[in-house]
């Protein structure tokens, strides 16, 4: 996994979560409190979700096969999405059961020094984890928000962890309030109540990692950067005059396609032509260098055909389109 998978963010949220859900099954078994249990379970999520990560990572490394053409770049984003799923069933639904059922039959927390001495221990080692992330991922953002750059991210490893870790901690402040209202009024009910928002935060971040994921399962364009320097590069101004039209697309975080009907001028030769399309590519690849499948069509440029517009039923060309943020 490249420097930009966030390996380093991954590897300390594992450390971090298995170390913390030891802590919370063992506050739960002296206290009998469920946002412990629902706080446990949500950290083996946690711990197997950066386990998928590491494994997609790895078999996304694997060299192209004649099956797999274009390699196995978006195995990562697979692994990812099954993050959000594990992230809704083990970890949200899961809270919302044992929630419900608390409030449906409360009991006094026991031992009470046992949560609240773990959660502010899982609030320390979480706080370290989500700032490695939050470090990894300003080498990355630039200028770009933090929700820009979870939409916007091409490697799903960062965002996943960063909305894990956020979740985390945000769900251990709900957990110490649930059971500090249970020991405060004695009524274990607060404890229940805790763990039901546990479990809706917890569904609310797996959805968003679930529609950003699928975007990127889909397939997503470079961004306008990227394009806007492939566009630059292709055109040499002497025997490639323009583009007619291109299209990118991510075949993984770190590789990208590149497809282009280019503008040549109609007394070219077939050898100036062919030496023009090998020079547009060296320069592509060096000003974009994950741009690792370059298909270049060269055709004559007509401005009866491009005027009809985009569409490739109604001509071979037109003007090209900028990709949207998704």
């Amino acid at each position: 996994m490249s420097a930009s998978g966030g390996t380093k963010a991954i590897v300390a949220a594992l450390g971090a979560n298995l170390a913390i859900a030891a802590s919370k099954f063992v506050a739960f078994a002296f206290s009998g409190s469920s946002s412990m249990l629902a706080e446990g379970v949500h950290s083996l999520a946690d711990s197997g979700n950066q386990a998928l990560l590491l494994v997609g990572g790895k078999k996304a490394q694997r060299e192209a096969t004649p099956q797999h053409p274009f390699g196995y770049g978006r195995e990562r984003y697979i692994y990812a999405f099954l993050v959000s799923i594990v992230l809704f069933s083990v970890g949200g639904m899961f809270a919302i059961y044992e929630g419900y059922e608390k409030i449906k039959h409360p009991h006094e927390i026991e031992h009470w020094y046992w949560p609240v001495g773990v959660l502010v221990f899982a609030i320390i080692a979480e706080s370290f984890s989500f700032r490695t992330a939050i470090k990894e991922s300003n080498e990355l953002r630039g200028s770009l928000s933090w929700s820009q750059f979870v939409r916007r991210a091409k490697a799903p490893e960062l965002p996943v962890v960063l909305l894990e870790d956020f979740g985390a901690l945000i769900g251990l402040i709900l957990a110490l309030g649930g059971v500090g209202l249970a020991l405060l009024t004695g009524d274990g009910i607060w404890d229940g109540i805790g763990t039901v928002c546990i479990g809706v935060l917890l569904v609310l971040i797996a959805l968003v990692l679930a529609a950003e994921t699928k975007s990127l399962l889909l397939g997503e364009s470079a961004g306008l950067e990227e394009v806007q320097k492939i566009e630059a590069a292709i055109v040499d101004g002497d025997t490639v005059t323009g583009i007619i039209h291109m299209r990118t697309l991510h075949l993984g975080p770190e590789e990208l396609l590149v497809a282009a009907k280019i503008a040549v001028r109609h007394d070219n030769t077939a050898a100036e032509v062919a030496t023009a399309i090998d020079a547009a590519e060296a320069r592509i690849r060096e000003a974009v260098p994950i741009a690792r499948a370059i298909y270049l069509e060269p055709d004559i440029y007509s401005e009866t055909k491009a005027a009809k517009g985009p569409d490739p039923e109604a001509t071979p060309g037109g003007p090209d389109r900028h990709p949207a943020d998704h």
